[in-house]
């Protein structure tokens, strides 16, 4: 399924490499650091089925003026070690990576310096080290669209709203019941400064990897009888929360979930016990023209990802098309200053990466207005945005609970993110500042 379809599986001591025999130099390449066995599966499958569906979508109408995406994906189980692994087997290969996007924080964090050695952007959609959405300190890294910590603040700006205003969460008391890893702990500051500012008791509560034994955790969540939950879960941890929820006689309306815990995937294995519940996400539920071009022109023409084709437009693979459209506009707006047409270098694509703007007329031309927040990057934010929505799953689809984009503290986390990434840059003697063009 990558390049002409043919897809060869090479199996080394941990991991297997599909190759793209097709793969041709003059192609933009990209290495895909997936995972589609294991507990996180439906999240790897989804996602980077989504992203090479617009990879075909787009070779299929032409490229990028001209410029066919060819791709190889290396198995990484969601194992920071392996990913680590196919990030060094791929980088080299067909001329050299464009970008990297490794859909993990653990995996994130073990390629982080090593991306910055290698001179080739990676992508955080959504996820990973919020601090460095400062440019001038993570020249090389873009946790496009809305980091965790603007995530957690857009969480704390709806439960505001939802009890009647910011001030009547004084007094509350708000759990976090989180995956035991990198990624479950990267929310910790933004609510610990909310609840010192705000007023309100903030308990954590740790759930081991992969997350299908709760019975304890909601034990303690019961006795604690908290206003709010906030369910920070990856994978099999999902479901079994909210059907450990149900079985304690936790209301779920009351359950807020990140937007890895907001998928078909997630909400679906826990039957009932889901109806009702609430996520976040930076994608807006439901179907857009972009999606139809990939149905009409991928599927029928018997080049689809994903096995299922009712999984088009669900969640994870609307984030997968999200992620490869900015991707292929980063591309794009580098070919703009480099040379439309061309293949571009690593160091012209992060520089197209930093001055992406997919405004609403961009997204209105490539069919997916409103589909996802606009997206204006720089030097000082490689972020672009920040906004979030809520969704509610009405126990057969997930429909927007805010009609409207929702953002949180920006100042606060903007301070937090500058004095974290100002901490990191002594640590490792950056000196900070805009790389040129």
């Amino acid at each position: 399924m990558i390049g002409n379809g043919i897809t060869k599986w090479l199996t080394g001591v941990a991991v297997g490499v599909a190759v793209a025999t097709s793969a041709l130099a003059q192609d933009q390449y990209i290495p895909i650091l997936s995972y589609r066995v294991g507990p996180y599966a439906a999240g790897g499958s989804g996602f980077f089925g989504g992203s090479i569906d617009y990879f075909n979508l787009i070779n299929a109408t032409g490229g990028i003026n001209g410029v066919k995406i060819s791709w190889e994906e290396c198995e990484t189980e969601y194992n920071a070690s392996r990913g680590v692994e196919c990030y060094e087997r791929l980088k080299k290969n067909n001329g050299g990576a464009s970008l990297v996007e490794p859909l993990s924080t653990g995996i994130a964090y073990g390629i982080l310096d090593r991306v910055a050695q290698d001179k080739i952007a990676m992508t955080t959609l959504g996820y990973g080290r919020s601090d460095a959405a400062n440019g001038q300190v993570f020249p090389w890294v873009f946790p496009l669209i809305t980091s965790y910590w603007n995530q957690a603040a857009g969480m704390i700006k709806y439960l505001g709203e939802k009890a009647g205003g910011m001030d009547k969460l004084k007094g509350k008391k708000i759990v976090q019941i989180y995956h035991d890893s990198a990624y479950g702990k990267e929310p910790f500051p933004v609510f610990e400064a909310y609840a010192k500012q705000l007023g309100f008791e903030y308990i954590k509560i740790a759930v081991p990897h992969p997350g299908n034994e709760q019975q304890s955790q909601w034990l303690q969540i019961r006795q604690a009888n908290p206003d709010y939950v906030i369910l920070w879960g990856w994978g099999v941890m999902n479901p079994t929360s909210l059907k450990a929820a149900a079985r304690v006689g936790y209301p779920r309306e009351k359950i807020l979930g990140v937007w890895w815990a907001g998928s078909e995937e997630d909400v679906i294995p826990a039957g009932d016990a889901a109806k009702g519940y609430t996520s976040m996400t930076f994608n807006t539920p439901g179907n857009y023209p972009v999606l139809d071009q990939i149905r009409q022109k991928v599927y029928a023409a018997k080049k689809g990802n994903l096995e299922d084709m009712s999984r088009v437009g669900s969640v994870y693979h609307m984030r997968g098309v999200t992620a490869a459209i900015l991707w292929v506009e980063a591309i794009r707006k580098a070919q703009e200053k480099y040379g439309k047409g061309k293949l571009m270098s690593a160091a012209q694509i992060r520089w197209g990466f930093e001055n992406l703007n997919v405004d609403e007329a961009r997204q209105k031309a490539l069919g997916a207005f409103g589909m996802f927040p606009t997206v204006k990057t720089s030097c000082q934010d490689h972020e672009g945005s920040g906004a979030v929505k809520v969704q509610l799953w009405d126990g057969k689809a997930w429909k927007a609970v805010t009609p409207n984009w929702v953002v949180g503290d920006k100042a606060m986390t903007r301070a937090m993110l500058e004095k974290s990434s100002a901490e990191y840059a002594a640590e490792k003697k950056i000196t900070a500042g805009c790389m040129a063009g």
